[in-house]
C-alpha cells in the first residue's frame, strides 16, 4: 500500500477531553567544485522559532548551516555548483498510484515514449505495452485492495506458515480500526461544534488563534469550547477548520480500512489477471493517471522529485532535468508482489535510470519475484529508492518488503532504503512514524509536513517516509544528469557518504523512552546533502 498506515498519516491516540486527533499522520568549473568543503555540523540543536509559511513550503531544500533546518541543502546546491548548468536528462519512473500528468507543474516533465503512437490500439514499439505513451497501469481501473495478511487469511490455507501472523495480525489491526473509527466519529463531533460555537461566539467563521485566547466567559459550554480549539492549536494547526478537514479525512481512510483493507471478502483486483501467476506480464492499460482526485499519492511523490523549478507556481522539485516515467501499482491497500517486479521491470527496459518506490508492506508471499526484479534493475545499473515505512518499527527486526537482502545478505548494491526527517534538528529530528534500522535503513530524509503537487492544480503538505525517498530519488537525479558517467552503484555510495554525520542522540520511533546515538539507527549515520553529493560526485568522477 501507500507506504504508511492510513493514506499517508500516523494515526496517533491522544487523550484531551476525550479528543482523539490525527497527527501525521549544470555545475561550474571542476576545479571549484573539488576545492569545495564538506559540510560538516555539531550536535546543537539551532532551529528554536516555528517556521515561516516560505520555510514550510520548502524546509526539505534548505541548508542547515544557513538556515538552522535540516534540509538537503538543495538551494545551495543550485546557488553555488549547478546554476546554470543544465545536465543530461535524466528518466525517473515513480512506481505508485498514478500520477496526474496534466498538472500544471508536472505536465513539463512527462517521459514520453519516443516509440509509441498514442491511442491507436497498437503496442508501436513492440515491447508488450499498447499505447504506453507516458508509462504504464498495471492496476488497471483497480483502486481498493485488501491488505496482504488479509489476502493469506482469505486464501484460507492454513498451512501457509504465514497464516497464524497473519490473523494475529488481522484481530489487532480490526480491533484497532473499529476503536479508531469510534474515537474520530466522537472526536469530530466535539471538534465541529467547538468550530461552529466558536465562530457563532466571534461572528466569525475565520478567527484566529489570539481571538480564541481574548475570550473571557463564565459559560461552562463555551470554556469547553476554548478548551478544545487551544489544543487543536497546539497540534500546530492554523486553524479549527483545518483540524476538522483532517479529522474528516482520517475518518474516510479509516472507513476505507474496514470496508476493503481489512474485509476478507472483498476482491479488488480487476484488470482480469491472475497476481499468483507469473506467466503473464501483459495485463492493465495506458492510462497513468489516479483513478480518483484522493488517490493523490504518486502525484505528490512526482512533485518532490521534479515539480518543474522557478516556474512561479505551487512547488520546486529536487531534480531541474528529469523526465518521469509514471508505473501505477499501487493501489489504496497492499499492492501485489507481481504487480511491482514487472513495474520495476518495465521501468528498467524502457530507460529509467532512477526508481522511486514509495510503498511497503509486511508481507509478501512472492518476494523472490520482487528481488529478482531489484537485482535486475543493479545489473543494467538503475538506482532504486525504497521508502523505509511508516510503522515506528526497527526494520532490522519486523520486515519490510520490499527489500534487497536474503537472510541479511544483499542482492544489489543500487538499493537505498530511506528514513523521514522532521524540520527540526535535536532530539526530535526523527519522524516519529518513520521506520528505521542501523543494517537496513541506509539514509534519512526530510520526510514530515513536505509540501507537493496533488491532482487537478492542487497542492498540500503529507508527511511519510514516501516523501523522503523521492528526496533522495531527486538528489540521485542530480548526480545523474550533471555526472552521467558514473555507476549507480557509485551513486548509492555518494548519497551514503556524502550526507551530513549526525553526532547527537534522537528519540526513535517517536518514543521518548526510546532515546540512541543517531548512528545506530541508520547504516551511514548521515542525512542525504545535495550540495555534498554533488561534490563527491565531482570527486568520484574524476
Amino acid at each position: 500500500m501507500t507506504n504508511s498506515n492510513i493514506n499517508m498519516r500516523t494515526i496517533k491516540t491522544l487523550t484531551f477531553s476525550a479528543v482523539t486527533t490525527l497527527l501525521l499522520a549544470s555545475c561550474g568549473g571542476t576545479a571549484d567544485i573539488l576545492s569545495t568543503p564538506v559540510e560538516q555540523i555539531d550536535n546543537t540543536p539551532l532551529k528554536v522559532s516555528d517556521l515561516t509559511e516560505i520555510e514550510k513550503h520548502n524546509w526539505g531544500h534548505l541548508d542547515l548551516a544557513k538556515d538552522t533546518i535540516p534540509g538537503m541543502s538543495v538551494d545551495k546546491a543550485y546557488a553555488e555548483i549547478i546554476k546554470n548548468k543544465k545536465g543530461s536528462t535524466v528518466i525517473v519512473a515513480v512506481i505508485d498510484s498514478g500520477i496526474d500528468i496534466d498538472h500544471e507543474d508536472l505536465d513539463g516533465v512527462l517521459w514520453t515514449n519516443k516509440g509509441e503512437k498514442p491511442n491507436n490500439g497498437k503496442d508501436d514499439d513492440n515491447n508488450g505495452y499498447i499505447d504506453d505513451v507516458h508509462g504504464w497501469n498495471f492496476l488497471g481501473d483497480g483502486y481498493n485492495e485488501q491488505l496482504e495478511f488479509v489476502r493469506i487469511l482469505a486464501s484460507g490455507d492454513t498451512n501457509n506458515p504465514d497464516y497464524a501472523k497473519a490473523k494475529a495480525e488481522y484481530d489487532e489491526s480490526y480491533t484497532k480500526y473499529t476503536g479508531y473509527k469510534t474515537n474520530y466519529e466522537q472526536t469530530l463531533q466535539q471538534v465541529t461544534a467547538a468550530n461552529e460555537g466558536l465562530a457563532k461566539h466571534l461572528n466569525k467563521k475565520d478567527f484566529t488563534k489570539a481571538d480564541v485566547n481574548a475570550i473571557k466567559t463564565e459559560d461552562k459550554t463555551l470554556q469547553q469550547y476554548v478548551s478544545i480549539a487551544k489544543y487543536v492549536y497546539s497540534l500546530d494547526m492554523d486553524t479549527m477548520s483545518d483540524f476538522e478537514k483532517e479529522l474528516k479525512n482520517g475518518l474516510e481512510s479509516i472507513t476505507d480500512r474496514l470496508n476493503y483493507n481489512l474485509n476478507k471478502t472483498f476482491n479488488g483486483r480487476v484488470n482480469g489477471d491472475d497476481a499468483n501467476d507469473m506467466s503473464t506480464k501483459f495485463y492493465g492499460n495506458g492510462n497513468v493517471k489516479p483513478i480518483k482526485k484522493t488517490e493523490s499519492h504518486g502525484t505528490h511523490v512526482a512533485g518532490i522529485i521534479a515539480a518543474e523549478r522557478n516556474n512561479g507556481k505551487g512547488a520546486n522539485g529536487v531534480a531541474n532535468n528529469v523526465k518521469i516515467m509514471s508505473v501505477r501499482a499501487v493501489p489504496n491497500g497492499d499492492e501485489y508482489d507481481k504487480d511491482v517486479a514487472l513495474a520495476i521491470r518495465y521501468a528498467v527496459d524502457n530507460g529509467a535510470s532512477i526508481i522511486n518506490g514509495s510503498f511497503g508492506k509486511s508481507f509478501s508471499p512472492h518476494s523472490e519475484w520482487v528481488r529478482d526484479a531489484i537485482a535486475y534493475a543493479a545489473k543494467n545499473d538503475v538506482v532504486f529508492v525504497h521508502a523505509a515505512g511508516n510503522d515506528s518499527k526497527d526494520v532490522d527486526v519486523a520486515a519490510n518488503f520490499p527489500d534487497d537482502n536474503i537472510n541479511g545478505k544483499e542482492i544489489s548494491d543500487t538499493y537505498i532504503r530511506v528514513g523521514a526527517l522532521a524540520p527540526k534538528y535535536g532530539s526530535g529530528l526523527l519522524a516519529g512514524f518513520s521506520n528505521y534500522g542501523k543494517n537496513n535503513v541506509d539514509v534519512f530524509a526530510p520526510g514530515a509536513k513536505i509540501y507537493s503537487t496533488t491532482p487537478e492544480n492542487e497542492y498540500d503538505t503529507k508527511g511519510g517516509t514516501s516523501m523522503a525517498a523521492p528526496g533522495v530519488a531527486g538528489v540521485a537525479a542530480l548526480i545523474r544528469s550533471q555526472y552521467p558517467k558514473l555507476k549507480a552503484s557509485q551513486v548509492k555510495q555518494i548519497i551514503m557518504e556524502s550526507g551530513l554525520a549526525v553526532p547527537s542522540k534522537v528519540v526513535v520511533g517517536g518514543d521518548t523512552n526510546n532515546v540512541k546515538p543517531f548512528k545506530d539507527v541508520v547504516k551511514s549515520g548521515k542525512i542525504v546533502n545535495a550540495y555534498n553529493a554533488l561534490i563527491m560526485a565531482a570527486q568520484l568522477s574524476k
